[in-house]
């Protein structure tokens, strides 16, 4: 069935090509009724709401640009805008939720986004205890409908990102010392490659291909739909788990720091903690807000937090045993299901991986933080966060278990500079430039050698062996030589196509 002028929104012409390369008309590749694009699928321009709705993102902070977008209705034609973009050599991004960290993206510039958006149904099998789900669906898409099926799953801090997003990333979150990383869940999935061909991957299909997509997915394909184990809820606790949100005022942080790292690798796997130091409007001064989940059994759960309210903390906001999937809209005043997913906002961010903590080092960020706060009033809304989650479960899978290679992380320090008004380029320089001194300063008290980030938290700045590791790259870079030598999915923390590299190889994209 032709696509009906009805989706068709020719409102812009786009503009210069990437890397001065000359692109046939998008406008009429796209449009071509050769294409035979199904009912439903959206093809839009710049100037239109359907563009708006298929490119915008979860931060403008190094954001790519679009000249056209295309919104498959399903996975046929996915694999045909794959095929239409190589056949005209124009380059393009394919996205769930775009809700990634990443920088690498300002390097792309007037391509097609291929935009899953409407591939985010899923189908839940409770009898195998599984779930199917489209390449954009996320985890507060499903999660109650899961619940209701007696099910539980591992995610992320947030409501909004793709699962298959964070799948290709590894999936770092509260449950990774029960659970394991969301990647660890994944069972199967169906794969377009860079040639536009559709495989299956799983343990015994394409099965190395597989390994690769589990920590460096978004180099080697586009996933369409994905199968996870699931967990059953009645095995778990009933799926119950306890929500504390304690808050700490400034004069107690340090107190604080020092108590948390009295418990580095001694947290049981069944726990995670989320601080967030941050500005509380209200107050006009600093805050600690220290989220933590304990999955199990209500009674120790209340045993184990007692250490926390012993040390006096200004106020409790929140102290209550709840079903997992009301987690995420709950904690820390719903800020992963609410705060968390504004679009369209500045965000830059700057991360670390720990497997060791510094209460010195973690009580003079929050310091250096406030007199941020004070000295940039229009960036207030940054803050400083420190994810503990511990990993029994993660390293028990063994190093090679996926490509993802920092399984012995134990937590994630992260700054996030907010700008209410990104054109003044002051704030934006200086934040820029704090981000980077505290970052630093965590490289040296993190347990690793040198600088180390999961690739989903990746600025952007990084060497390529600071985001896969050295001894993970031969491998990855055979698989990006086998199934993207063009190097069409360059954009996202790129991979080279062999390693160690050559003297002329140019890792980030350009």
């Amino acid at each position: 069935m032709k696509i009906s002028l009805a989706y068709l929104w020719v409102t812009a012409v786009y503009a210069a090509p990437l890397n001065s390369r000359q692109y046939p008309d998008l406008r009429g590749v796209l449009t071509n009724p050769e294409n035979d694009w199904s009912a439903g699928t959206v093809v839009s321009f710049a100037g239109s709401d359907e563009f708006h709705n298929a490119t915008n993102r979860w931060t403008i902070t190094g954001a790519p640009t679009f000249s056209a977008a295309i919104s498959p209705a399903n996975e046929g034609d996915v694999i045909a805008a794959v095929k239409l973009a190589r056949k005209y050599s124009i380059p393009f991004l394919a996205t769930g939720k775009r809700h990634g960290f990443t920088t690498t993206f300002k390097n792309f510039h007037e391509g097609l986004a291929i935009d899953l958006g409407q591939l985010k149904t899923y189908e839940i099998d409770p009898v195998a205890s599984t779930i199917t789900m489209g390449g954009s669906a996320g985890i507060g898409d499903f999660q109650d409908d899961l619940s209701e099926a007696g099910l539980m799953i591992q995610g992320g801090s947030g409501s909004c990102p793709g699962y298959v997003g964070l799948t290709v990333g590894a999936g770092v979150g509260r449950y990774m010392g029960y659970f394991g990383l969301v990647t660890d869940g994944l069972i199967s999935a169906r794969v377009v490659t860079a040639t536009g061909e559709l495989v299956q991957v799983s343990e015994t299909e394409n099965s190395d291909l597989f390994w690769g997509m589990r920590g460096a997915g978004a180099n080697l394909g586009i996933i369409t739909s994905a199968t996870f184990q699931a967990h059953r809820m009645a095995d778990h606790n009933g799926g119950y788990v306890l929500n504390a949100d304690i808050i700490y005022s400034p004069d107690q942080s340090a107190e604080y720091f020092k108590y948390l790292e009295s418990l580095e690798n001694k947290l049981p796997g069944n726990v995670a903690g989320i601080h967030i130091m941050s500005y509380n409007n209200v107050t006009g001064e600093g805050q600690l807000l220290a989220n933590w989940v304990w999955i199990g059994p209500e009674k120790e759960g209340r045993e184990f937090m007692e250490q926390f309210l012993k040390l006096g903390p200004a106020s409790v906001d929140a102290y209550e045993y709840i079903p997992w999937n009301k987690v995420l809209s709950t904690s820390i005043g719903g800020f992963g299901a609410e705060l968390l997913c504004l679009k369209e906002e500045y965000r830059d961010f700057y991360t670390t991986n720990l497997r060791s903590f510094s209460a010195p080092v973690f009580q003079k960020s929050f310091e250096r933080l406030q007199k941020w706060w004070e000295d940039y009033p229009d960036s207030r809304g940054s803050y400083i966060n420190i994810e503990v989650f511990p990993n029994q479960a993660t390293i028990a899978r063994g190093h090679d278990f996926t490509a993802y290679p920092w399984r012995d992380a134990i937590a994630y320090m992260q700054v996030g500079i907010y700008a209410d008004d990104p054109s003044v380029q002051k704030t934006i320089e200086d934040g820029t430039q704090l981000a980077i001194e505290l970052r630093k300063t965590w490289d040296e008290i993190s347990g690793y050698p040198e600088h180390t980030i999961y690739v989903n938290y990746a600025h952007g700045d990084e060497t390529i062996e600071q985001v896969y590791r050295a001894d993970k790259l031969p491998r990855l870079a055979a698989l990006k030589k086998q199934w993207d030598p063009s190097n069409v999915f360059g954009f996202n923390n790129p991979l080279p196509t062999q390693y160690p590299v050559s003297n002329n190889y140019t890792w980030r994209a350009s």
